[in-house]
């Protein structure tokens, strides 16, 4: 089996679609797959043709004119020009059996008719994705066409895979076969973290953490996160906890607003900014923290689309509290792997920390829950084969 990938952008970038990519790339070549992978013109400008990144070989596309970017439009319709060209000589060199496109649309758009099936994944909602980061509002010209072209991409390709059931449930909403979707979901790679070996003590007391109860969240800092509501919180929870602080590892667009937040409540001694760490370094810092907190914000977005770090506190056997939203519903058992609370409310997220700090046995029962629900459903080598049932169909002359 020959199987060309077509992606937005790729490791040594840092973000939870690089690292999915990554990990399906590895396994699939550990099924004896031969897979490889280009990235489009949005990954940068400036490197190589070929670059190998962790053992995984990415070929990449140059964009020599970055003054069209700039232009509505016009950008878009260049990504898929220059991705469309390289994948022609991709195609023509290496004779992939079938062509696995990956959100954005655009690069389903460059792959369609060059002679191979396609499979679109669908990791997210291209034009709700906009609108949480503030580009575009819902219902806005732009907002109709790139719903337009995603709803297009979706009913042209051979077969269409997704990352969670919210996704398939929207996906099937425009129009595609319920049969033609399959749900390849996020997962991690246990073995991977729990293999790190950690002294937590210096770990804490290298951010001043010694001897507090540590909340933390480990990510990108978007709006939707919610991590405005978690600081918010935290005086509710420190009046009858005091020795609870917050630990946030990561960065983004919405950190200045947590910063001034921080400032406003006068938290600057028990909110910890951490910055942004290399992902390699990312099971260390698990250590310090006591319990996570995702307090996803409800929207589209985070009603439909699961999100990949919640599993690798599972992974880690670290209890964890998120809002309800549909992503996190969908993969969190309130009371079982985590715990639940209202989303958007910050007395009900406080509520859900002083349970999970006040009750001993339920924090034990959550670190034992969390590994054994990894173990059993959510690692990458469990997951990734359900792909080889979605390219038999499509190349049955590939074999397996």
């Amino acid at each position: 089996m020959r199987v060309l990938h077509v992606l937005d952008h790729s490791l040594p970038v840092q973000s939870g679609y690089a690292f999915r990519s990554a990990a399906i790339l590895r396994e699939q070549r550990r099924l004896g797959w031969q897979v490889s992978a280009v990235t489009g013109p949005k990954h940068g400008r400036g490197g190589p043709a070929f670059e190998v990144v962790d053992d995984l070989e990415f070929h990449r596309v140059a964009n020599p004119d970055a003054t069209l970017d700039r232009l509505p439009v016009v950008n878009q319709w260049r990504v898929v020009a220059l991705l469309r060209r390289r994948l022609r000589e991709l195609v023509a060199t290496q004779r992939p059996d079938l062509i696995h496109a990956h959100s954005p649309c655009l690069d389903a758009l460059a792959a369609f008719g060059l002679g191979r099936p396609v499979v679109y994944e669908m990791r997210s909602s291209w034009e709700d994705a906009a609108v949480s980061t503030g580009t575009t509002r819902e219902g806005s010209l732009r907002y109709r066409a790139s719903r337009a072209l995603e709803s297009y991409a979706l009913r042209r390709a051979d077969a269409v895979t997704t990352i969670c059931e919210g996704l398939r449930a929207e996906v099937i909403g425009r129009g595609v076969a319920p049969q033609a979707v399959t749900v390849v979901p996020n997962a991690v790679d246990a073995d991977a973290f729990a293999s790190a070996t950690v002294d937590a003590a210096a770990l804490r007391a290298r951010y001043g953490l010694g001897g507090r109860v540590v909340l933390g969240f480990i990510g990108s800092f978007f709006a939707w996160e919610g991590l405005s509501l978690l600081i918010e919180a935290l005086p509710r929870i420190r009046a009858r906890r005091p020795e609870v602080c917050v630990l946030l590892v990561g960065g983004g667009v919405d950190e200045p607003a947590l910063r001034a937040a921080t400032r406003r409540l006068s938290l600057e001694q028990h909110v910890v900014f951490a910055g942004a760490v290399p992902h390699r370094e990312v099971a260390s810092l698990y250590a310090a923290i006591d319990a996570l907190v995702y307090p996803r914000l409800p929207m589209r977005l985070t009603e439909m689309v699961t999100p990949l770090k919640p599993l690798e506190a599972m992974a880690l056997g670290k209890p964890l509290v998120a809002s309800d939203v549909g992503g996190h519903r969908e993969l969190i058992q309130d009371g079982t792997t985590g715990l639940l609370f209202r989303a958007g409310d910050a007395d009900a997220l406080s509520a859900a920390v002083l349970r999970l700090i006040e009750t001993p046995a339920l924090a034990a029962a959550l670190r034992d829950s969390g590994p054994r629900f990894v173990r059993e459903q959510r690692l990458w080598s469990s997951v990734v084969p359900r792909y080889r049932a979605v390219y038999q169909r499509l190349a049955p002359q590939a074999g397996a």
